[in-house]
Order: C-alpha cells, then sequence, then structure tokens
C-alpha cells in the first residue's frame, strides 16, 4: 500500500484550548498533536450531516427496547429481512428482565441504511435507535453490493 502524503499546516489557538488539548492527547494515550488532530479530523468527516445520502458506507445500528412490547420483536425480525442486503451481522444481548440492546452491522448506501435506522426508531417500544457510521468507501468498492441492494429495495 502507498503511504499517504502528508502536508504540514500551522493552526493557530488560545493557549488555554492548546493546554487543554494537550492534556486531552496525554490522557487518550497519543504521542503528538498530529495524530490527535487527525484522528479527530477523521471523525468529524464520518458523522452523518457531513455525508451525502448516496455514499457507501459502513457502521452499526444500535438500538434497545422493550422486548415484551407486543409484536415489537417480530416487526424489528420482518424489518431487518427486509434489509437483509445491508445487514452484515446482529448481535443481541438481554439487559435484563425487560430489555434487550441489539447491534446491527450495516453496510450499503447511506439513505437506505438511515431508512433502516428511522423504521428501527419509530417502533413502539424500541427506547433508543443509534446509526454511527465507522467506515466511509471512497473507492466505490462494493459497487456490486450497492446495485444488490438498489435491485432488491421494493
Amino acid at each position: 500500500m502507498e503511504k499517504d502524503v502528508l502536508t504540514r499546516f500551522g493552526v493557530s489557538m488560545p493557549e488555554e484550548l492548546v493546554k487543554q488539548f494537550d492534556q486531552y492527547i496525554a490522557e487518550q494515550g497519543y504521542t503528538n498533536r498530529s495524530e490527535a488532530i487527525r484522528d479527530l479530523v477523521r471523525k468529524v468527516l464520518l458523522e452523518p450531516g457531513g455525508l451525502k445520502a448516496d455514499q457507501l458506507v459502513a457502521g452499526t445500528i444500535v438500538m434497545v427496547y422493550d422486548h415484551h412490547a407486543a409484536d415489537l420483536p417480530l416487526q424489528l425480525i420482518e424489518l431487518q429481512h427486509h434489509y437483509h442486503h445491508d445487514i452484515i451481522s446482529t448481535m443481541h444481548v438481554h439487559l435484563n428482565h425487560d430489555q434487550c440492546l441489539e447491534i446491527i452491522v450495516v453496510r450499503g448506501l447511506l439513505s437506505r441504511l438511515r431508512e433502516l435506522q428511522h423504521k428501527i426508531q419509530v417502533q413502539k417500544g424500541v427506547l433508543y435507535a443509534e446509526l454511527s457510521v465507522t467506515y466511509l468507501d471512497e473507492q466505490g468498492a462494493g459497487q456490486d453490493h450497492a446495485d444488490a441492494a438498489e435491485h432488491h429495495h421494493n
């Protein structure tokens, strides 16, 4: 793999902010400011508001729900079957007598993943549902996956 070309640039910050940042990077275990800034920039670029709906991404949908809510487990399974081209894996955890936590690993068009997250969130008995994007497919690899998802979308 070809090494990325590094570009240097200067950043001006108030002294107090630099002190707080240096404390943060020490607590996080960074050895220098540059790597900490690179990670912060990567994180900001993956925030859902900054991504286009037609981008291929991967990430997770985390949800907490009451498994006693009428028909909810069946409705969630049906939803997941409808989006099976976008779902890589799921993990189900019983938190207590009433609540379950489910992590759905997803990959596909951001618009479809947002749609799935929204359809989960509005179900009666779902207490929490959030989509977190952790990978942006900038090379377009996985285009076959997107085409398949688009083809099977009703």
